[in-house]
């Protein structure tokens, strides 16, 4: 927003003005704002440090305290046209759009050369249904500032999740300004959102060299090389972000993101530590910590960094869903009360609104009020569905193409082509169906390392799309390949996995996902075992609809397609075990819980494993756990999850109606 001053006394009032500016443009709001608000008795008829507080309000999603800032100001000035426009935009974050357009013009009248006070215009007119005028406006801000106006619009469109809208903004206006780091930057990050890696690398390098201080592209730039895993590339990328500003607490938390996921914990914490030295509370600091000590066991300590995030962002959704990730954790009744304003709070946008209702679900769900859990979860679910592309059609249609690349006569006519290393064991099968347990108990065996769910094998198949160069896709590029090919990619996964590991015989390799390619696991690692966790398929489907994932698992939000998807896991598993026999383990979440003992013997004997009794004791063994089932796993087995579902089975008739035939066949197994 602009800065224009209006008559207002001697150089202390601009030496604190600049100062709390400063802060505020460097993201440290509730510093800027505390700075201001200590200012207010001496300066209470400052307009400038009035109309700052108004912009802190408005960052901080409180548009109704940014309006009686602004008012204040206009009391006094009544055509001061910061106070106007921020005005106009706080009515417009308060979903009033036809009393921000008055607000707006009057704006755009006290300063009519300014480019974004036409934009804001814009955007207030169009939510008042004025797509005419609102056009109008946004070609007069283009106008006068094509460069800026164009920014800000795509900037809007994103956070409205219009992403061909804002793809085609930044594309038009880096048509006009090549170099604009700004906009390749804004461009970059969509499609680095994408996975478009190569694209995003290209703008972000671009963007830097134009511009070598700009400290947010150094640090996106680093985002999208933790992103494929080169982690020392990264670490040398965010470096550069800090070298150009010491004081950016985003960059410290970067480079705790990229430990963290480097499996490097303790100097994850020192980065976030650094990160809240210069902002206490930074919020993606606080809730980087709380992972970080969740991860390696310190539960007391990681519940205390997520209620300090809590207690100096309300709002920040994420970090009362990892509260209630933890499971065993339950909110108190000031949480709750907080959770239950912010679902209502119109202004909110739906990432943390989601958080919200699903840690509502599970507070519900903990008092025992099963009803009203699944309506939280239902409503958090619908919202984020929204968000999610998903097709249960097209899961059929690769099923249908891997079950017909792979099958008895191309598997026996490549056996033993792959690498013949039998390190690998993978753990497969749907979300919340025990695997977690799986690879807990297996790793307290002193010949097994646990590492976490790898991306590893699904790269090596995005690998050979590339090297087929469009030719084919797979599953069908695998019929091409010739022995030396088939060998190669093992030892590409054995060697990209090596990260992960210490010299222990085993590894876990527990990415749920990899179900659907053991075929290919089988033709390029023939040794590798794999164990497949089953639960009731109840119990299974629901654990996946309670589930909130960071990034994937798009089929999880609806029960038809969680159902659908389902059949697709059973009819994808049955066809290894058909092709494939005593390739995989089925490993039954009830059939362990109820005799941990002689299912743990089963695994270790297919796996060709001596008996170790630590085994039977995997809760006390030391290790990372990255998954929801982090703090289940650190207690001893208990039966409280078997047959949950039935807590839940008037809500659930869709999902029975379609899982009905392998219902049928799992009551006649019992």
């Amino acid at each position: 927003m602009q800065t224009q001053t209006a008559p207002s006394g001697s150089d202390p009032i601009k030496d604190l003005y600049d100062r709390a500016l400063k802060k505020f443009k460097a993201g440290h709001a509730r510093e800027a704002d505390m700075i201001c608000r200590r200012a207010m008795p001496v300066y209470r008829k400052d307009p400038n440090i009035m109309c700052l507080l108004g912009e802190i309000s408005l960052q901080l999603r409180r548009p109704q305290e940014a309006q009686t800032w602004y008012g204040k100001v206009l009391k006094n000035f009544n055509d001061f046209p910061r106070a106007l426009e921020g005005m106009g935009l706080a009515l417009l974050a308060d979903s009033r759009p036809k009393e921000a357009v008055d607000f707006l013009h009057k704006a755009v009248d006290a300063a009519p050369k300014r480019s974004m006070t036409h934009t804001a215009l814009s955007r207030a007119l169009a939510e008042a249904g004025h797509a005419a005028e609102s056009e109008r406006a946004l070609r007069k801000a283009l106008t006068l500032d094509p460069r800026k106006a164009a920014l800000a619009e795509a900037e809007q469109a994103q956070l409205k999740g219009r992403l061909e809208q804002a793809e085609k903004i930044l594309r038009d206006s880096l048509a006009r300004d090549p170099d604009n780091p700004q906009a390749l930057r804004m461009l970059a990050n969509l499609a680095l959102d994408a996975n478009r890696f190569k694209a995003a690398h290209r703008m972000l390098q671009r963007a830097v060299e134009l511009n070598p201080a700009f400290a947010l592209a150094w640090n996106d730039l680093a985002n999208l090389y933790m992103k494929q895993d080169r982690y020392e590339k990264a670490l040398e990328t965010v470096q550069r972000a800090i070298d150009v500003d010491a004081k950016m607490a985003h960059s410290y938390v970067m480079r705790g993101n990229i430990l963290t996921k480097a499996q490097r914990h303790e100097e994850a914490l020192l980065a976030y530590q650094q990160a809240l030295d210069v902002n206490p509370a930074n919020p993606g600091a606080l809730s980087g910590m709380g992972h970080v000590l969740k991860t390696i066991g310190r539960q007391d300590e990681s519940i205390e960094a997520y209620r300090q995030c809590i207690a100096a962002h309300p709002s920040f959704g994420e970090a009362y869903w990892s509260l209630a990730n933890l499971k065993t954790f339950k909110f108190d009744e000031e949480e709750v009360k907080v959770m239950a304003a912010m679902v209502e709070e119109k202004t909110l946008h739906d990432e943390p609104k989601i958080n919200f209702y699903l840690s509502l679900g599970k507070h519900y769900e903990n008092e025992k009020d099963y009803k009203r859990a699944f309506e939280q979860i239902r409503l958090g679910n619908e919202l984020r569905r929204g968000h999610e592309i998903y097709d249960p059609v097209q899961t059929q249609v690769i099923h249908d193409r891997i079950i017909k690349v792979f099958q008895p006569q191309f598997l026996a006519s490549h056996d033993g082509w792959g690498d013949p290393d039998p390190s690998p064991i993978l753990v497969v099968g749907l979300p919340r169906s025990g695997s977690t347990l799986i690879e807990q108990i297996l790793a307290s065996h002193s010949m097994v390392e646990g590492t976490m769910e790898l991306p590893d094998l699904s790269r090596s198949i995005g690998e050979l799309n590339k090297s087929s160069k469009g030719k084919a896709e797979y599953p069908e590029t695998v019929l091409n390949l010739d022995q030396e090919q088939i060998r190669a990619l093992g030892q590409g996964y054995l060697e990209s996995t090596r990260r992960y590991r210490t010299d222990k015989p085993h590894f876990i390799d527990k990415m749920p996902n990899n179900f659907a390619s053991i075929g290919f696991l089988h033709l390029i690692l023939p040794n590798a075992k794999v164990i497949n966790a089953r639960r009731h398929p109840l119990d299974s489907c629901l654990g996946c609809y309670k589930q909130l994932f960071f990034k994937g698992q798009s089929w999880t939000y609806d029960l038809f397609e969680i159902g659908q998807y389902y059949l697709q896991y059973q009819r994808i598993m049955d066809h290894w075990h058909e092709v494939l026999p005593g390739k995989v383990l089925d490993v039954h979440y009830e059939q362990l819980v109820l005799d941990q003992e002689t299912q743990t013997r089963r695994m270790l004997e297919y796996l060709g494993l001596p008996w170790e009794d630590q085994c039977l004791r995997f809760y006390e063994t030391e290790r990372a756990v990255n998954t929801a089932s982090s703090e289940q796993v650190r207690q001893p087995i208990y039966t409280d999850a078997l047959n949950f579902w039935r807590h839940y089975e008037s809500q659930l008739g869709e999902l029975i109606e379609i899982l009905e035939p392998l219902l049928r066949q799992a009551d006649n197994q019992k």
